[in-house]
């Protein structure tokens, strides 16, 4: 589902009316965080979630980690639940066997990068990729999940839309109490235009670095300046697509907005199809949607793949040191 829109509106009255629903999933969630972790990896497993509910820029971190681990000369494995995905693993992804369907759309895009495990027991997951060599494990959005011990945990946050009203799901698009996830991470990662980074300066506890980092588009060779396009994407914030391909000259003549990690049914890609062709435009997608389209319905879309870029790894740099990760 897309978030409503009144988990980013202050003093909205249904954020009132659903406070003691968020008050019992704040409870919930703090009982679950106390737990003892029940596996103890013997590689360093740094975590990447969140504080909100999706749409916040895990997975752009979790290549970007990979990558940088990889340079460093270390073997790092991606460990996901695998959302949306009816395996339960654990299993390594295989971009050529299987589909998002199987393993999810996510790690399906993750396994492009770096070895990746679906597994609905994350502990089982981390062990699994022990087993097959990992020096690093990288946890996805486990950061609310006690089943495995974490030696670093980096929270990303969109800095359009911060932490929202504040509250916790259903009354906003808080896990948890911003403060109390704060004072468990090691370090908050905060994406996106550098006007939205200045603006958005919650307090930190002292534990808590912080990192700033933007999402740029890669150069693909399509002329997008006056290209008039179809877009769609189900992310969490399909917005960010559409003003993304906007930024880059792009005539985004309309844009479809899906619920994230949405399935592609043939009523829906036949729909987009002929709406395209009926109004001359070219339909363009995110990478984390293309990995869900059919095969054959593939090659009819242009694929806008973003990357994190952080201008300064100096903070986390010391933090992956504290934990016995350096170049080898």
């Amino acid at each position: 589902m897309r978030p409503p829109l009144f988990w980013y509106r202050n003093k909205a009255a249904l954020s009132f009316l659903l406070s003691p629903l968020g008050m019992l999933y704040t409870a919930a969630t703090a009982r679950r965080v106390r737990q003892t972790p029940k596996h103890r990896a013997k590689v360093p497993v740094v975590c990447i979630g969140n504080i909100n509910a999706g749409g916040t820029g895990k997975t752009p971190t979790a290549i970007a980690l990979a990558q940088k681990l990889i340079e460093m000369g270390q073997t790092p494995h991606i460990v996901s639940r695998g959302y949306g995905g009816s395996l339960e693993g654990p299993v390594l992804v295989s971009p050529s066997e299987h589909r998002a369907a199987d393993v999810g759309d996510e790690p399906l895009l993750l396994a492009q990068f770096a070895s990746t495990w679906v597994s609905k027991d994350r502990a089982a997951g981390v062990m699994a990729a022990e087993g097959a060599g990992a020096t690093v494990i990288l946890l996805d959005d486990g950061f609310q999940n006690p089943s495995v011990f974490k030696d670093l945990s980096i929270v990303t946050v969109d800095a359009v839309k911060g932490f929202g009203n504040g509250c916790t799901i259903p009354a906003g698009p808080l896990r948890e109490p911003a403060d109390r996830g704060l004072a468990r991470a090691d370090a908050m990662l905060v994406i996106g235009p550098m006007h939205a980074r200045k603006t958005f300066q919650p307090a930190l506890p002292s534990n808590c670095a912080r990192l700033d980092g933007q999402l740029d588009p890669l150069p693909t060779g399509m002329p997008w300046q006056g290209q008039r396009v179809l877009a769609f994407a189900g992310i969490g914030h399909p917005e960010k697509f559409f003003a993304t391909l906007k930024g880059l000259g792009a005539d985004v003549v309309r844009g479809e907005a899906l619920d994230d990690h949405q399935p592609f049914t043939d009523a829906l890609l036949t729909r987009l199809e002929t709406e395209a062709k009926t109004r001359s435009l070219n339909l363009v997608t995110t990478e984390k949607d293309a990995v869900r389209l059919p095969d054959a319905f593939r090659a009819k879309v242009s694929v806008l793949p973003v990357r994190l870029s952080v201008p300064d790894w100096t903070l986390l740099d010391a933090k992956l040191a504290q934990i016995g990760i350096t170049s080898q």
